[in-house]
């Protein structure tokens, strides 16, 4: 039997623009190989596969895969996940989206054409100037840096100005060779109606920029929250496709809200089996 497929664009409200992620909505647990292959061929920065929970019934096991290997956490695939179990059918519209995860239980809301994730925050560490590894952080990225560091996951580069970071054209070799799953490059924003900027390039693990990366404002929101004094921020990811999102500080977890669209419904035929 063929299996089913999606790819769906987070964070935006127009097809073509977000972060596509492709989403498989599996009857029961497949095979690590099988899942890395599928990821390979959709070539997307993530691909979600999920199936029914049987030990939490109305629950989901969520794993993701970019073209290269398993991550420990994903928010645009979450997102695309959640917006596909209710524009499918598999949950009813008003029902909360439950995901078992290695980075433990997610939960997903909608309400008003936003769908709300909630996420563990994962603040960073951060010195300004940057020393030791945080300083050979900042010389990957190089530009106007103003303070340098890292969370559980990935480096992060605040640079002095929005235009720094949309203009910034990284050496993603040197990025690739430091230990992180990623490094988010970010500033205060200038544009009117957001509160700060950001970019994420992931050449480490086979992805050269993230169009929007969720689980890097699981940093951002810790980040931007302490300094701008706020507890509700509005963020612009500032890739060619581009991504609006809402974050959340809820004490330990970061409410990440964003909207998508469906753009792709299909079959896997020769990997199906």
């Amino acid at each position: 039997m063929a299996q089913s497929i999606l790819q769906i664009d987070a964070f935006t409200n127009q097809a073509f623009g977000g972060n596509p992620a492709a989403v498989c909505v599996l009857t029961g647990p497949r095979d690590d190989n099988w899942m890395q292959h599928v990821a390979r061929e959709m070539n997307l920065s993530e691909t979600a596969f999920l199936h029914p929970d049987e030990s939490d019934p109305g629950s989901f096991r969520l794993r993701w895969f970019t073209p290269n290997v398993e991550v420990d956490l994903c928010g645009h695939a979450t997102l695309a996940t959640a917006h596909a179990l209710w524009s499918e059918g598999h949950l009813p519209r008003g029902a909360t989206a439950r995901f078992h995860t290695r980075s433990g239980l997610l939960t997903a809301e909608c309400a008003d054409g936003w769908i709300t994730l909630d996420l563990p925050a994962t603040p960073a560490e951060t010195s300004s100037p940057p020393v030791g590894a945080a300083r050979r952080l900042a010389d990957a990225i190089g530009g106007p840096v103003v303070c340098a560091g890292f969370s559980k996951f990935d480096g992060i580069v605040e640079l002095e100005s929005e235009s720094a970071v949309r203009s910034l054209v990284p050496a993603f070799d040197a990025l690739a060779a430091l230990p992180v799953r990623g490094v988010i490059v970010t500033a205060r924003a200038e544009t009117v109606g957001f509160d700060f900027v950001s970019r994420f390039f992931a050449p480490g693990v086979g992805i050269d920029e993230d169009p929007v990366c969720g689980s890097a404002h699981c940093c951002l929101g810790p980040f931007w929250g302490e300094r701008l004094g706020k507890l509700d921020l509005t963020a612009y990811q500032a890739s060619p496709r581009g991504g609006v999102l809402r974050v959340g500080l809820r004490g330990d977890r970061v409410r990440l809200a964003g909207q998508a669209v469906t753009v792709l419904r299909g079959e896997l035929i020769g990997a199906a089996g």
